[in-house]
């Protein structure tokens, strides 16, 4: 995608890497919306940062997710870049089905229908634009599985086969399919994750993913140097232990992903 004047929404962007990627891009010459459920954080995030438009959405709840698409398209007719942003990440016990179906449904319904019902809601106007880009989020853990969190691995996996499949079907269109792949990085996505000093800065992974948008507009994977331990194991034939060293310190799955560069 190229990396100014596009008008970019980004749903699930009201911290931690989608706040991050927001500023970015508008420091970058874009117009940016910025989605997400709680209004707060969205009317404190317009009065900090003038010029990022606000929206209210909830990506686990369709009717939503059509009334903020309606708002989105009415104000921004020249919308031509969607981000996928949204996703929650939950520690589960598979040995004790009482304690992690709730949180299994929960992970699916924002990490997979969330980004299926968003595609779906905006596709039709994206590919009516003469350069358009839908980027996806997936993770490294979508290639490598972090013990403690069986569903969000399974969730990601299932948006980078989305992408690809996506892609397939949009090739000829002027839509470009993007899947950015972050490793572990310093954000409250899990409790106390944010000063974990094994994962990536948030600052550094940005400014890395965005500068590969620009130095490599066509690509289709933005992946960083840290993720690529994770998302390659298979390919260089050391999965094992790619698994084994992303599980290996702690019993209980504490420890996250990104532990090598």
């Amino acid at each position: 995608m190229n990396i100014s004047g596009n008008t970019v929404f980004i749903p699930g962007s009201t911290s931690g890497i989608g706040l991050a990627l927001a500023l970015e891009l508008k420091a970058r010459g874009n117009t940016v919306i910025v989605g997400g459920r709680r209004t707060e954080l969205l009317e404190r995030i317009a009065a900090e940062h003038p010029g990022i438009d606000t929206v209210r959405i909830d990506t686990t709840d369709p009717a939503s997710i059509t009334a903020a698409a309606q708002q989105v398209l009415a104000d921004h007719p020249d919308l031509n870049v969607l981000v996928t942003m949204a996703g929650v990440m939950h520690v589960e016990d598979w040995r004790d089905p009482a304690s992690f179906l709730a949180t299994a449904e929960a992970t699916v319904t924002t990490n997979v229908l969330g980004p299926i019902r968003l595609i779906a809601a905006f596709v039709e106007h994206l590919r009516g634009r003469p350069d358009a880009t839908l980027m996806t989020v997936s993770s490294g853990l979508a290639f490598a599985p972090l013990r403690a969190t069986p569903s969000y691995n399974a969730s990601k996996a299932a948006i980078h086969m989305l992408s690809e499949s996506v892609r397939l079907q949009l090739a000829g269109t002027s839509v470009k399919v993007v899947e950015l792949e972050p490793p572990s990085v310093r954000t409250a996505l899990l409790p106390g994750h944010e000063t974990n000093e094994l994962a990536m800065p948030l600052d550094e992974f940005v400014k890395e993913a965005v500068g590969l948008l620009e130095t490599r507009p066509d690509a289709e994977e933005i992946q960083v140097e840290r993720v690529k331990f994770l998302r390659y194991g298979e390919a260089r034939g050391d999965y094992d232990q790619v698994v084994a060293t992303l599980n290996g310190a702690d019993p209980h799955g504490k420890q996250t992903a990104g532990t090598r560069p």
